[in-house]
């Protein structure tokens, strides 16, 4: 199984391509991930994972994500390599996402985005607020 559940900061606004087969849109961005525990005495370390982002979704990321925000992404790792110019051999790992979430909460005194108003404050792919569980005599177990 090969899955992959990150949340953290965008180090970047996501940067968008095009493949010159078909014309498909990839949006590639890099997230800031906290490491779980801070040994004493030291900062919290970070790592920086590389995503990106295909077709639809990609299209999501590159007009609603922007720099320092902080987003939920579920994906898959991915490692493949090419060779330079040169004749160098690079080698690359990355998350590619299959959703891509909102995580950050409202900051008082913000305007609601376009996003919002259409869609409400849910991405693709996550539970809308139609969900709602008011006791637990309403669960089915």
């Amino acid at each position: 199984m090969n899955k992959v559940i990150l949340m953290g900061r965008l180090t970047r606004d996501p940067e968008v391509r095009y493949t010159q087969t078909n014309n498909t849109l990839v949006a590639s961005f890099s997230l800031a991930v906290n490491r779980r525990f801070v040994r004493q005495g030291e900062e919290r370390q970070a790592d920086f994972i590389n995503v990106v982002a295909w077709s639809k979704l990609g299209e999501f990321c590159s007009k609603y994500f922007k720099k320092g925000q902080q987003v939920g992404i579920i994906g898959r790792i991915q490692t493949r390599t090419w060779d330079d110019d040169q004749g160098t051999k690079h080698y690359v790992t990355e998350v590619v996402a299959e959703e891509a979430y909102f995580a950050d909460s409202k900051r008082e005194g913000e305007s609601t985005s376009d996003f919002e108003n259409t869609f409400g404050n849910t991405a693709p792919g996550s539970m809308g607020s139609d969900f709602e569980v008011s006791s637990s005599d309403d669960l089915p177990f």
